[in-house]
């Protein structure tokens, strides 16, 4: 092993990626070629990708920094010795007995009129043919070098056996049955079909070593792995969403290998993923298929496949579809795949609003509003795995994002001209004007001219943007502007945005932006939310949701604690809870950050802009004076105003509370002669300093009402 490369990680490399951070020993290398109808893997650094469908990409995970988990990290599970596995006595159960036919999939075998049910026979619907016996028995040699020990599970395939290779010293292998296996020409060409599985090389995936016949019967032989299935560990509850996710993005590179490979897996559920050692593998290639395949042809499972498969064939798509039921079905307590005879619906609240809401996108009835490859679905993965990850460990998860800027400002930091209020209102424009700023494709032909740009303000980039060629890119850009404005001709801008970039979420993420600056509050919330459904692992719209709501006079607080918990360098996330009632939370705000002056600010305010303030103790006061002297940055008149406000709140403390009987405030005796004294020395200096003759005599008659009452 040799130590991690990324600044700051303390990781080491364990089979080509760190296991603390999850960066590449050495970028992985990009395919040299991918299928036309699969979008390019990009990347890691590349912004968002424009494209018709207008689809955001993802990269491959790996190498974005702070990965918290792999499954490595999870708590181990035994491994089975291979002979316990073995059923003492395999039997199908009469429940479990259906026809094999993707079109009839009516229950076959059943018990009629006190007898058992057939064990072999024909369907009576569709008269395909049925067997619920073993087919190897213990001591039964296959291709004269598989050794049979007995039966391990019934699948869709049929029975799955345990054997030892003769010629590999005994080593453990699986025998799994071939689909169209009771066909001798359709088993040929099966297993012509299966051969390219035995190239199928992945750590996520199993190993398939060949294929043989016995009886007439062929059979897949592929490594015998003594884990569990996720199956057998949902059974002792539901998983957390941390272990979930985990899980899922090792069976997202698993699909985004075979999918680079112009394969589709096809049957993904949670026994078909096994947890081994330090790895989670898929266990079932049976059903795999090439893309492109006969409608029809591939083997699903009900609950977990497409809805369009009836009468498309296999996708991406429906790949990722399957991801996000067995996803559902390992964290959500009570959910069934399957009820009343059709697929279940997800419910309402999956556990944690990104995780529900990665689920809806995954498992969305059009294939088109679905993730389009498995790296976009496993990078949004990551962002609700680091987001559950903070709430769960306490401390941040941040990354950088391929889709947005960093925030531009902290909106809603600065104090309000009220003495009673801490913060006024938000303002929708300044809000729009911060938002984090959706990435330019570098690969877009404006993208160099763009970062060229130079403007005082939004109406001269927009005049310089007039002069480029228009490329999506550019237009996009222009649209922002206009959109920050609040510029009538934004709307006609979009308008032909969307019907040159169809389903482009930057022009949803614009068209909210203008209904924020044309106060328009409750639709920037629907669109906004959009944005979020279309990107559940960004932080960026959550924040966005979240001043739009408090815009609209709406609930918010819930969005901005989700965002400062993952990631501290969104500042107006921490102010937004400080306006929702959580101060002590601007006490999180980095020291780095250039906000962290406005945070201690407003904290020392908020201890005398209160209604209770003769409720305060004197040590509340006296750190409300330690937070303001220790800001060495303020400028002398915002130090002395915000001095003369803690003072005033400490005298009229004084009106119901004997003074202390030892201490000082802001370099004053904590007496109502020592504050007066104090109060007055500083309204005198800031009336020397007045900018007009008004002011100037404003802040010598509080002098004149504070001074300590003399006989002189």
């Amino acid at each position: 092993m040799s130590r991690c490369t990324q600044p700051g990680c303390a990781g080491t490399i364990d089979e080509g990626y760190c296991d603390l951070c999850g960066h590449a020993e050495s970028p992985p290398p990009l395919p040299s070629s991918q299928p036309s109808s699969l979008p390019s893997r990009p990347d890691p650094g590349s912004g968002p990708e424009t494209r018709p469908a207008g689809r955001p990409t993802g990269g491959t995970g790996r190498s974005r920094t702070g990965v918290p988990d792999t499954v490595a990290d999870l708590p181990a599970v035994p491994e089975r010795d291979p002979a316990d596995a073995v059923l003492d006595d395999p039997q199908v159960p009469e429940d479990k007995r259906f026809c094999a036919n993707p079109a009839c999939e009516k229950e076959v075998g059943r018990s009629r009129d006190g007898r058992p049910g057939l064990t072999e026979g024909f369907c009576p619907h569709c008269r395909t043919r049925f067997s619920f016996t073993p087919k190897l028995r213990e001591g039964d040699l296959v291709g004269g070098q598989y050794r049979v020990l007995g039966c391990l599970a019934h699948g869709g395939l049929g029975w799955i056996y345990l054997a030892s290779d003769e010629n590999l010293d005994g080593r453990w292998v699986v025998l799994k049955g071939l689909l169209n296996s009771m066909n001798a020409e359709a088993l040929a060409a099966a297993e012509a079909e299966r051969k390219f599985l035995t190239t199928v090389d992945h750590p996520n995936i199993v190993k398939i070593f060949n294929f043989q016949r016995s009886s007439g019967l062929g059979y897949i032989v592929m490594e015998y792995l003594g884990g569990q299935s996720l199956h057998d560990l949902r059974l002792q509850g539901p998983l957390s969403l941390r272990e979930t996710l985990v899980y899922g993005r090792e069976i997202l590179q698993a699909l985004a290998y075979l999918h680079e490979s112009d394969l589709v897996y096809c049957d993904l559920k949670p026994a078909n993923v096994i947890r081994v050692g330090r790895r989670l593998k898929l266990i079932d290639l049976g059903a795999v298929q090439q893309l492109g395949s006969p409608v029809g042809s591939s083997w699903v499972t009900p609950g977990y496949h497409a809805p369009e498969l009836r009468d498309r064939p296999q996708s991406v798509a429906a790949d990722l579809y399957t991801v996000g039921r067995t996803l559902a079905v390992l964290a959500v307590p009570g959910f069934s795949p399957w009820q009343g005879g059709g697929p279940a619906p997800l419910p309402a609240d999956c556990g944690h609003p990104s995780f529900t809401r990665l689920l809806r996108r995954a498992t969305a009835p059009d294939p088109a509003d679905r993730f389009q490859s498995a790296w976009e679905m496993e990078e949004q993965l990551l962002g609700v795995l680091r987001e559950i990850s903070a709430l769960e460990a306490g401390v941040p998860y941040p990354a950088l994002s391929r889709f947005f800027g960093p925030e531009r400002a902290a909106v809603g930091a600065a104090l309000s001209q009220d003495p009673h209020e801490v913060f006024g209102p938000l303002d929708p424009v300044a809000v729009a004007t911060a938002l984090p700023a959706p990435q330019v494709d570098p690969s877009d032909p404006g993208a160099g001219a763009l970062v060229g740009l130079a403007g005082r303000d939004g109406r001269e980039l927009v005049e310089q943007l007039a002069k480029l060629p228009p490329t999506p890119e550019t237009r996009l850009t222009r649209a922002r502007l206009l959109a920050e404005e609040g510029a009538a001709e934004a709307v006609t801008e979009l308008d032909e945005l969307s019907r040159d970039l169809p389903g482009d979420w930057r022009v949803t993420w614009y068209r909210a932006v203008l209904a924020l600056t044309t106060a328009h509050h409750d639709e920037a919330v629907a669109l906004f939310d959009a944005c979020l459904s279309e990107l559940p692992g960004e932080l960026a719209p959550k924040l966005a949701l979240g001043l739009a709501l408090e815009c609209a006079g709406r609930p918010a607080a819930s969005w901005y604690d989700l965002v400062w918990r993952t990631d501290r360098s969104f500042v107006s996330a921490a102010f937004g809870l400080a306006r929702a009632g959580r101060m002590d939370v601007l006490d999180e705000v980095p020291a780095s950050s250039v906000y962290r002056t406005a945070a201690q600010v407003a904290l020392a305010a908020s201890a005398v802009r209160r209604p209770d303030v003769a409720a305060l103790g004197p040590d509340e006061l006296t750190r409300a004076a330690g937070r303001l002297a220790a800001q060495t940055n303020l400028d002398t008149r915002r130090r002395d105003l915000l001095t003369a406000e803690i003072l005033q709140g400490a005298l009229t403390w004084l009106e119901s509370n004997p003074p202390p009987k030892l201490g000082e405030l802001s370099g004053a005796p904590f007496t109502e002669v020592g504050l007066r004294r104090r109060l007055e020395t500083i309204f005198r200096r800031l009336a020397l300093a007045a900018g007009s003759r008004e002011e100037r005599h404003a802040l010598v008659d509080r002098a004149n009402t504070v001074r300590p009452r003399t006989w002189l």
